[in-house]
């Protein structure tokens, strides 16, 4: 036994904590409209509250927490963090204005950085590599339950009692999740017996800036990240905004778009790594290359329609390709370095997907539909979802790129067994 509930219990209670990491996070997507009307914010500061402002604490901060995690018993650290997201998710119902609830979720930030790279060194260790992607693919099906379950919960919640009250029933649920997990999940005995003694913070960061292999896995899956959490983060101000739909339906019908869309496309990009990536390590890039060039017309389709009955499942579709970079690009991280160094590689992986993806991504379509709006009027967010669309082909290029590092049968890098 690896824990008190085994590893399977364990990989289930930890993907149900990452579903509630991405409802505190997606949430404020969801409420974006209700917050801008009461407020008075600008696109653009929407832009900064769902993505850069978020992303610039919760990737500088997960390094240094993810190597703490390295060194110690990494349970307690995601036990502390869950509390803190929460706890921070649930203050964003006091904001007055844009710079407390800025300060709040900033809040939420910190904490769940300490979240997902532990949970990634974890799951790494409880499973062999041969089953390793389809476990982070069980874990990573947080994102699209949390997706979906922050939107219809913040959709359904805030038409009825308002979005402030909405922040607090999504953030309730983390302190017992945080109980939970101390009580019934332990170190993985045989990981812990494996492995050396966790190298520097400095020698990890070398470590890491030494291989084209992870450098160019790491920019690849930030640009694919740039394509999924823009879309992620307007599609739900678009969809009301232009094409009419209500808060109400957003929380039937995006939620279950989301949900089954983005659960699809981590499934099955899991699947087909773990099938082909054994055999050929380029699969790990060649898989999401495909999906990334196959998501491109289809966004462009969506935006291009006025009939959100139409455009839905067109957007579903488009996010399910977009995410197909996670899993593959999580697994081939984990198999290229030591057992010791995977939580801090996990977190610099994670620095650099959510600083250009998370941060860059919605506050750059922000900035482009705030730009078009003296134009365009409300069409101004058609014209910068439609700006995504190239994005699309230059994260499928950056993908062929990390192929062709990762030839058939190599061991990792020597700058890694260096260390």
């Amino acid at each position: 036994m690896n824990g008190r509930i085994g590893r399977n219990g364990t990989l289930a209670l930890l993907t149900v904590i990452y579903l509630f990491n991405f409802m505190d996070r997606q949430i404020m997507a969801v409420l974006a409209e209700q917050v801008r009307l009461e407020f008075g914010l600008s696109d653009s500061q929407l832009g900064l509250l769902t993505g850069f402002m978020f992303a610039l604490f919760y990737t500088t901060l997960g390094v240094p927490i993810a190597w703490l995690a390295d060194r110690t018993r990494r349970t307690w650290v995601i036990a502390t963090a869950c509390t803190a997201w929460s706890g921070f998710c649930a203050a964003c119902a006091l904001a007055t204005g844009f710079f407390s609830l800025a300060a709040a979720r900033i809040g939420v930030a910190v904490g769940e950085a300490g979240g997902v790279a532990p949970s990634y060194s974890l799951i790494a260790d409880l499973f062999p590599a041969h089953n390793r992607a389809r476990a982070l693919a069980i874990y990573s099906m947080g994102v699209p339950l949390g997706i979906g379950g922050g939107t219809a919960m913040g959709g359904w919640i805030a038409a009825s009692y308002g979005w402030r009250t909405a922040f607090v029933a999504v953030a309730a649920p983390g302190i017992v999740l945080t109980g939970l997990l101390l009580v019934l999940v332990r170190e993985p005995r045989a990981a812990e017996a494996e492995k050396k003694e966790a190298p520097s913070l400095g020698q990890g960061l070398a470590m890491f800036a030494g291989s084209p292999q992870l450098l160019m896995v790491s920019l690849s899956a930030a640009l694919g990240a740039f394509t999924c959490y823009g879309l992620m983060a307007w599609v739900s101000t678009y969809l009301i905004r232009v094409l009419g739909m209500t808060l109400s339906e957003v929380g039937s019908w995006l939620s279950l778009t989301l949900a089954i869309g983005l659960g699809l496309g981590i499934w099955t990009s899991g699947w087909l790594s773990d099938r082909f990536g054994p055999q050929d390590r380029r699969m790990y890039a060649l898989i999401p290359a495909g999906a990334l060039a196959l998501g491109a017309p289809l966004l462009l389709a969506a935006v291009n329609l006025h009939d959100w009955h139409l455009a839905l499942p067109l957007f579903g579709a488009a996010l399910a390709l977009s995410i197909f970079y996670l899993a593959p690009s999580v697994a081939i991280v984990s198999e290229l370095v030591a057992p010791e160094q995977r939580s801090t590689a996990s977190a610099l992986l994670l620095l650099c997907l959510n600083l250009i993806g998370l941060g860059c991504g919605p506050y750059a379509i922000g900035l482009v539909s705030q730009w078009a709006s003296a134009d365009y009027g409300i069409q101004s967010l058609r014209i910068a979802l439609q700006a995504l669309v190239p994005m699309f082909l230059v994260a499928a290029g950056a993908c062929l790129a990390s192929a062709r590092l990762l030839r058939r049968g190599e061991t990792a890098d020597a700058a890694i067994s260096a260390f």
